[in-house]
């Protein structure tokens, strides 16, 4: 097991699997697959369930206006906020046959959401097979890229919302596309080959460097394009997502879980928040 990194400490203990940490509105926010909810945390460490979501939530984010977008996993929809209930911004059953994921919206309110693929957590186990993004238009409807990806996870938009870079967890790489007119991702390329190292969720940092959280090797790491590492802090547990917040983006938020598969971690409330201050401020989205 390795050593937890001396700059990290524990904010919020009690999650069963934390995912999708943002920071908005001076807040973090994060989902809660098990517990099926969105939270926040403040700064005082108290945490609030703001929406409950029965099908699993994932990705986070919020369109231009302020409305916010969860995706809910297990019946494949493209959740939005709309007052005090939620509403089906897409359904997105056609276009995925296995749990919907991560979510990162751009500047214009379109939204980029990753798919498994196929079935994770089958027994015996599936055989990966490579699949899509599925694009979100502001107006709800629905695209889907080439079918290229190996276990498309976290993602992050450049500040100036012309390139559109996303982890595949099973490719072990990032791969960046240019954004056109429309939203679409297009012209598909290797932004980073990772190695051994596994990306799951992610955030982007001003000097357009990629922060991404390692369930499998136990470490949130800083990489930069072309693949070079430049930081890395280590985990006594899986880390599974990541997000620079704070007044000045500068605070590091890893979530951490006893493990990925749900028998290890549902209704156990042994998951953390856990947070690390670092050089660079966070920019982009989300």
């Amino acid at each position: 097991m390795s050593a937890p990194d001396p700059r990290l400490t524990t904010v919020l203990t009690g999650l069963d699997f934390g995912e999708g940490p943002r920071w908005h509105a001076d807040l973090l926010w994060f989902s809660d697959f098990y517990r099926h909810g969105v939270f926040t945390l403040d700064a005082e460490g108290l945490e609030e369930r703001i929406w409950t979501v029965e099908g699993r939530p994932s990705g986070l984010g919020w369109m231009p206006d302020g409305t916010m977008l969860i995706v809910s996993m297990a019946d494949r929809r493209l959740l939005r906020s709309d007052g005090d209930r939620l509403v089906t911004h897409a359904d997105l059953s056609s276009f995925s046959t296995h749990d919907c994921n991560d979510l990162v919206v751009g500047p214009d309110g379109t939204a980029y959401v990753s798919i498994f693929g196929f079935d994770l957590h089958a027994d015996p186990p599936a055989k990966p097979r490579p699949t899509h993004l599925v694009v979100v238009s502001p107006d709800g409807r629905v695209r889907t890229t080439d079918d290229e990806l190996w276990f498309p996870n976290g993602a992050v938009i450049t500040p100036d919302g012309s390139t559109l870079i996303v982890g595949e967890s099973f490719g072990r790489r990032y791969s960046a596309y240019s954004i056109d007119s429309t939203g679409m991702p297009i012209g598909r390329r290797t932004w980073a080959e990772l190695g051994d190292r596994v990306p799951d969720g992610c955030c982007l940092d001003a000097e357009g460097a990629i922060w991404f959280a390692d369930p499998v090797n136990r470490a949130a790491t800083r990489v930069a394009e072309g693949g070079e590492v430049l930081d890395e802090i280590t985990t006594d547990r899986s880390a599974v997502a990541c997000a620079l917040g704070g007044p000045d983006r500068r605070t590091l938020h890893i979530l951490t879980s006893k493990g990925t598969s749900p028998s290890r971690v549902a209704g156990t409330a042994t998951g953390r928040i856990e947070t690390a201050r670092v050089d660079v401020p966070g920019a982009g989205w989300p």
